[in-house]
């Protein structure tokens, strides 16, 4: 009454040939992100750092008054505060940050002491917290633009309420992620928060002039130019109708390329990894 059933009939309409291959590709994905990535040419990110670094402090120190990455300086106001607390509001500002940096020191190194510190996926998950808590920050500003004096541009306000004290806190607890990057990858020099004693590093080098075969000559020297170049941005950003929070917006754009780079970063060479 009824045909016989071919071989080709039996044949299932959608094949799952995919499967393995999409097994292949996630198991590929995961390997990938679990090599520890190469030192070679890491500086390079280091030294982009430093350009984010005066980004953020330019922008700070022009609306809120305090820094946000580089702590010598909120130490310092921070002692004139406590020596005087009534003139400003500024140590409040500045300790708010010295205690989020400090916090954030704690948790970036142990997170990657808890892991391979050099793994990619640990240094990806490292700069997608700094973007995100850096957006945080901007978004928490753009929030409260309209209600609020704390970001107004070309301005020092001396308001130390919860509009500004919470970003300062988030950005300054992301700033030291990089910091820790720089210790996982063994550039000790290249911090990316401080200039001080690269600067007596650079200039007490007694190669300084050599032509070539400097590579820490040519760290110590482009670390300070990218950060003036971050702070001539942050400037800006400070003094137009941006104001801090277009700098913290730019920052955390960058933070997440940093990630992307990460990604895409080569990994490292049995030798190294030992």
């Amino acid at each position: 009454m009824f045909s016989n059933t071919s071989a080709g009939e039996v044949t299932p309409l959608l094949s799952t040939s995919h499967r393995p291959r999409a097994r292949s590709l996630l198991s590929r994905w995961h390997k990938h992100l679990r090599v520890d990535v190469s030192r070679d040419w890491a500086d390079c990110i280091l030294v982009f750092c430093y350009l984010i670094t005066g980004l953020l402090d330019s922008a700070s120190i022009s609306v809120w008054g305090s820094f946000v990455s580089m702590q010598t300086g909120n130490t310092v106001y921070l002692g004139l505060g406590l020596a005087s607390p009534s003139a400003s509001t500024r140590w409040i500002k500045s300790g708010t940050s010295l205690v989020a940096f400090c916090v954030g020191s704690f948790l970036f190194s142990r997170f990657h002491r808890c892991f391979s510190p050099k793994r990619r996926w640990v240094l990806a998950a490292s700069f997608a917290t700094q973007a995100a808590l850096t957006a945080a920050a901007a978004a928490s500003i753009t929030a409260t633009t309209t209600t609020s004096a704390a970001t107004r541009p070309g301005r020092e306000n001396n308001d130390a309420g919860w509009r500004v004290l919470v970003p300062i806190a988030l950005v300054a607890l992301q700033s030291c992620g990089q910091a820790v990057v720089s210790r996982v990858l063994r550039y000790n020099g290249l911090p990316s928060v401080v200039l001080t004693s690269l600067y007596c590093d650079l200039f007490s080098d007694a190669d300084l002039f050599a032509l070539r075969n400097n590579v820490e000559r040519n760290q110590r020297a482009a670390a300070p130019l990218s950060l003036l170049l971050g702070a001539f941005i942050g400037g800006k950003f400070a003094r137009s109708s941006l104001g801090v929070a277009g700098a913290l917006w730019a920052a955390s754009a960058l933070k997440a390329a940093l990630v992307l780079v990460w990604l895409a970063w080569p990994a490292a060479v049995a030798e190294e990894a030992l």
